[in-house]
């Protein structure tokens, strides 16, 4: 795949959209050949404290709009060109809206942690194996449901009062094509959709008193089209009206077909992803059903069990910050351990935690400390990493494909090659969510399966990094640091 930004000679063009925690991203791709154009983007603003962490869906509709213009517009493109549109967005966040589809509050997003009483308390009404058998994954802090409980408790009225309950992704979808559809995906990260079933469970909806008739369709895949773009949307964005809406899927699942993983790709292939959340993932066809892992749907019909840490790139960022460092300035951590919990943690779930540093002596200098934030954060998505491969050995002699913002700095590369000790794929495609989204804009065009799409522009190649020895002494020295002040950090309020 070839970066381009001007090309005089007209071609088809689709458009893929990552809408993330912090940013949106709109990918202007050449249909024809995956070749990115350009990347247009535009902040968010999220909100909150002790705990907390909500953002306007309304600013996630003008970022969409402001993206899409400077894409176009970086690019040289022209907006009749564009052919299709796709919106991958961040998992889990909670919107409410009105009749007239006006959010009634902020969205709750993936890593507001005010709900982890309300998953304790799902987990028990259900049981674990329950949970397993009908969503593939337990209730924790960063599910949609048990946001959705805590809305119910703590803000009733506007439980009450919502009209619609969608997903960030599908609440920019549904402003893009008027219809209110989802994907098996993104639903399969809400634990209100049964992925043994494929489709809406009742009786977990029963659970959590949803109704149904509040949720979006269920798309077959990701690609699927919802709809086309209609006149407003066409309007605010300057794009043809009438053009494809693919039904769009998680920021994960985009991630993956634009790695070409999936069924008509990579299968059982390991990712681990560096951004504010670290996360590790695999396509495969096997349903997950296993305590630890995130048993998700991917976008097109396969499954994406997957692992999840809440601290990562930000927590190390932060320990860069209070050091007074960049954050490249590292060494090893020699007897320091951190354990970068800053905002709680889902993975292992202990979501009151706090960070914890340990193992200081007088030598010990402000790169070590910072190194050891990084071993901290890379332990935590390695730890989930051997939990994800446990049921498909196979795969513990795969590259391990390194991706997200942290994956473009040496630091986060070197710590995982040394804590890994496997080979490591760093693909040349930078921003692989908003290159899923727009296979799965050209899928909705064509038909096409996704990944066959994603596959033929070649988005997923890259460089090999052999593996090195790998660190056994830091990963000793941070998992019985982890086992010894679990108990503490599991007993705080």
């Amino acid at each position: 795949m070839r970066d381009q930004t001007l090309n005089a000679r007209p071609r088809p063009l689709v458009i893929g959209v990552d809408s993330s925690t912090q940013s949106t991203k709109a990918a202007v791709v050449d249909a024809s050949t995956g070749d990115l154009l350009a990347v247009g983007r535009a902040a968010h603003t999220v909100t909150g404290a002790q705990g907390a962490r909500e953002t306007d869906p309304e600013v996630w509709w003008r970022a969409l709009a402001e993206s899409v213009a400077d894409g176009l517009r970086t690019a040289g493109a022209a907006a009749p060109d564009v052919t299709g549109i796709a919106v991958a967005g961040q998992q889990h966040g909670l919107v409410v809206l009105d009749a007239a589809g006006r959010p009634l509050r902020d969205a709750l997003l993936w890593n507001d942690t005010r709900s982890a009483p309300q998953a304790r308390a799902l987990t028990r009404a259900l049981g674990e194996d329950a949970w397993l058998a009908r969503a593939g994954s337990l209730p924790v802090a960063s599910m949609t449901a048990t946001k959705w409980q805590w809305l119910r408790e703590n803000e009733p009225r506007t439980a009450e009062a919502a009209a619609a309950v969608r997903l960030p992704h599908d609440f920019l979808t549904e402003r893009l094509s008027g219809a209110a559809v989802t994907d098996p995906g993104d639903a399969s990260g809400t634990l209100w959709y049964s992925t043994a079933d494929g489709a809406y469970d009742p009786v977990l909806l029963e659970l959590i008193g949803l109704d149904k008739d509040l949720l979006p369709e269920v798309a077959p895949t990701g690609g699927s089209r919802a709809g086309r773009l209609t006149a407003a949307a066409a309007a605010a964005l300057g794009l043809p009206e009438g053009i494809p809406v693919a039904a769009g899927t998680g920021d994960n699942m985009a991630a993956a077909v634009g790695l070409g993983l999936g069924g008509a790709g990579l299968l059982d292939h390991p990712v681990l992803s560096l951004g504010t959340s670290g996360t590790v993932f695999a396509a495969t066809r096997t349903r997950p059903a296993a305590p630890g892992l995130a048993g998700f749907a991917a976008a097109d019909g396969t499954y994406l069990p997957l692992g999840c840490t809440l601290n990562c790139t930000l927590a190390a960022d932060k320990f860069a910050e209070l050091l007074g460092l960049d954050r490249e300035d590292i060494a090893p951590g020699g007897p320091a351990v951190v354990l970068p919990y800053l905002d709680g943690e889902r993975t292992p779930d202990l979501p009151h935690a706090s960070g914890l540093v340990t193992g200081l002596r007088h030598a010990t200098t402000r790169q070590q400390l910072l190194g050891a934030a990084y071993e901290g954060a890379v332990f935590t998505i390695l730890r989930a990493l051997d939990g994800l491969l446990a049921p498909t050995a196979p795969a513990a002699g795969l590259p391990l494909r390194l991706i997200g913002g942290g994956a473009k700095g040496r630091a986060w590369v070197e710590a995982v090659r040394r804590l890994s000790g496997r080979t490591v794929v760093l693909p040349a495609a930078t921003e692989l969510v908003a290159l899923g989204a727009a296979a799965l804009a050209q899928a909705a065009v064509t038909g096409e399966d996704p990944v066959a799409v994603a596959t033929a522009w070649d988005t997923g190649r890259g460089r090999q990094l052999p593996p090195l020895e790998r660190d056994m002494a830091a990963w000793q020295r941070i998992e019985s640091t982890l086992t010894g002040a679990a108990p503490a950090l599991l007993s705080q309020p």
